[in-house]
């Protein structure tokens, strides 16, 4: 599988790959040099349904740096599976990738962290109980997470969004399984849990991304207040139309940091 996904890039032998979230397929556009693969195009790469996910991979350079991009992921609450995306991120570390940036559009359960700003995420809590190694045979599902999220991809998107002036917050990310989202209850025992933002994926791949041996990092575009902070109700098309505004200002900090990350 990871063949034809080799003679695709047509010589490309990008290191990091970058996974974006609902609502935030414009950060695609703007890749220079990009060659453009469908996913249905790649066997064995799974495709989403859900609408805001292009379902192309896009790689090309952004402000310089080489990098293969996904638009779109497939959640577990789409087929029941939190291993959907594994076959994709083994065919990305078979061409070379070991650095897994994940971006995602997520609720905000602090009162410091608003709609429209970007969430570094520096660790995460796995609500939904579900495992995406669950079936793995070999010694090597008992993968570590003391340090999922790399401390120095953390500390080099931190910097970038200083220099360039763009205000970032850093929390804890609770993946609940979803569609549906999650209720007030809910939301305030995430908050007493110690989560600041909520969301229904993510986690799943970071800890196939770690069984793999990848370096991780991601961040959330908060869309949204969670259920019962404000009163009103939650809807998937709240959270692509907010999305590109925190959208917009990843994006630069992505640019800023590609280059900078070895």
């Amino acid at each position: 599988m990871s063949e034809v996904l080799h003679a695709k890039l047509e010589g490309r032998r990008p290191r990091i790959a970058l996974v974006l979230g609902s609502g935030l397929g414009a950060l695609a556009q703007e890749l220079t040099e990009a060659v453009r693969i469908p996913y249905g195009d790649v066997p064995g790469f799974p495709r989403s349904a859900v609408s805001g996910h292009g379902g192309e991979i896009v790689a090309g350079r952004l402000n310089g740096a080489e990098v293969l991009v996904l638009s779109g992921r497939v959640h577990y609450y789409e087929r029941g599976d939190a291993a959907a995306m594994r076959p994709a991120l083994e065919i990305l570390q078979a061409v070379g990738v070991d650095t897994l940036l994940l971006t995602n559009a997520a609720g905000s359960v602090n009162p410091a962290i608003e709609p429209g700003e970007v969430m570094l995420i520096e660790d995460h809590i796995a609500f939904s109980g579900m495992n995406p190694l669950i079936g793995e045979q070999s010694d090597r599902r008992f993968v570590g997470m003391t340090q999922a999220y790399d401390r120095t991809l953390h500390e080099q998107l931190a910097k970038s969004a200083e220099t360039i002036g763009v205000p970032i917050q850093s929390g804890v990310y609770m993946w609940f399984s979803g569609p549906s989202f999650e209720t007030p209850a809910e939301i305030r025992m995430a908050r007493r849990l110690g989560a600041d933002a909520v969301g229904m994926s993510t986690v799943p791949e970071v800890i196939l991304a770690r069984f793999l041996g990848m370096r991780v990092a991601a961040a959330s575009v908060i869309t949204n207040w969670g259920a019962g902070i404000t009163g009103a109700e939650l809807s998937h098309a709240e959270t692509k139309e907010v999305a590109p505004r925190g959208g917009a200002k990843l994006a630069r900090i992505l640019a800023h940091a590609l280059p900078l990350i070895h």
